[in-house]
């Protein structure tokens, strides 16, 4: 007899008891709503020049950027961990910089040479890359600029469509523009399909928020803007019907798949957006939801590893199907 059926008191006339389905951890498994898959991850990763290169970021513990000779490796280690796709994000030196980030679109720049190199060695990983400026310019803002600060919408597309077509020849699965100019989707669509590539899918940086969480990819990429913000063209943090009129035009014009940006400030979009779309929705854990929680376990004030499945599940149980986050090699290793 348990403890509870024991008592001298008459025990509660409940005809539910949810705590029946809690009892065990063979009975949580069987009626667990949502499950953290290794398939669900995408593995943001940092790419550098040179060789021999593995250089770990400061503010990001445990992430590195790599030069491609190492990059490869690690790739073909995360493959083996059942990690299906990467998403890669270059380091430009200073002097391939300029103002209107040529350099995005050279057919032999860091990020195409990456690209061809990583289908070559690991030919069955999914490989997105990023499209925005802010890497490759000299003022580190995702768009041109003109001599009063504003940024350009309508030239910056037509320098992202020529990067998404450089990108898309030299073997990317998918195009990610994360610049948040209006119309790019439609226009990247158009240009990769004029040019016969039909199957380069676009995940689009739908809703991308104006947010305070991005500070420690800015040091990994070196690319935070020399001047101002990126308020006139990423979301205010406050607006919710914004981000589903973003992600309704960009299905329009020819999403494949739809993100929010940040992840965990933003669950509530996700769970909006999961009401209005058919189409897969990635969600980004990005680099200062990271950094919080690596700091507060090097802190010893939480358990990493579960903090970390919380987090993820959170997103998960949030309406994403996929998530970009830097945890993706330790959360596979966690699931095997």
């Amino acid at each position: 007899m348990s403890p509870e059926n024991s008592s001298s008191e008459q025990p509660l006339n409940l005809i539910q008891r949810p705590r029946r389905l809690r009892r065990t951890a063979t009975l949580r498994r069987m009626v667990r709503e949502n499950h953290l898959s290794v398939d669900d991850l995408i593995y943001p990763m940092f790419v550098m020049e040179g060789e021999g290169q593995k250089v770990e970021i400061a503010s990001m513990p445990g992430c590195y950027r790599f030069s491609l000779d190492l990059l490869l490796l690690e790739i073909a280690e995360v493959s083996q961990l059942g990690i299906n796709a990467v998403a890669l994000f270059p380091v430009i030196s200073e002097q391939k910089k300029d103002d209107t980030g040529t350099e995005s679109y050279n057919p032999d720049g860091l990020v195409q040479q990456a690209v061809k190199a990583i289908k070559q060695a690991v030919p069955e990983i999914i490989v997105i890359t990023d499209v925005a400026l802010d890497p490759f310019t000299t003022h580190g803002h995702d768009g041109l600029v003109d001599e009063t600060g504003t940024i350009l919408n309508d030239p910056t597309v037509e320098i992202l469509v020529k990067m998404a077509v450089s990108q898309a020849a030299a073997g990317a699965n998918f195009v990610a523009p994360s610049d948040m100019m209006d119309g790019r989707v439609r226009a990247i669509r158009q240009a990769l399909d004029a040019q016969g590539y039909f199957d380069i899918g676009i995940l689009a940086y739908s809703a991308k928020y104006a947010s305070a969480y991005y500070g420690p990819f800015r040091d990994a990429l070196d690319s935070a803007p020399k001047f101002g913000d990126k308020k006139t063209y990423q979301m205010d943090a406050a607006n919710a019907r914004e981000a589903l009129k973003e992600v309704n035009l960009d299905i329009a014009e020819g999403a494949d798949i739809v993100m929010v940006k940040p992840a965990l400030a933003y669950l509530d979009i996700i769970q909006q957006i999961r009401q209005t779309t058919e189409l897969p929705i990635a969600a980004y854990n990005v680099s200062g939801e990271y950094a919080m929680i690596k700091a507060a376990a090097q802190m010893g004030w939480i358990d990493e590893k579960q903090v970390i499945l919380e987090t993820l599940t959170s997103i998960k149980r949030a309406g994403a199907d996929l998530i970009l986050t830097y945890f993706a090699k330790e959360v596979a290793l966690m699931l095997m």
